[in-house]
């Protein structure tokens, strides 16, 4: 993941709800953490797939744009 430095951010900002009572903002960022984790790992593994040739119909494609299968 090269941009979860924004896992830290709101890391940082879930912190300092819970620490100044802001409860519901805390369980807000809590679960934020968590939606950003998935898109992140979701489109990082999209990327990979891209990078290994398999496309969206989830046939992966020789050079040349020839059906593996």
């Amino acid at each position: 993941m090269r941009n979860d430095w924004i896992l830290d951010v709101l890391t940082d900002l879930r912190t300092f709800a819970e620490q100044n009572g802001l409860t519901t903002s805390a369980e807000q960022l809590a679960d934020t953490c968590l939606v950003v984790a998935a898109e992140l790992s979701n489109r990082d593994q999209a990327a990979l797939s891209e990078q290994a040739g398999v496309h969206g119909d989830g046939v992966a494609r020789l050079s040349g744009g020839y059906s593996a299968s």
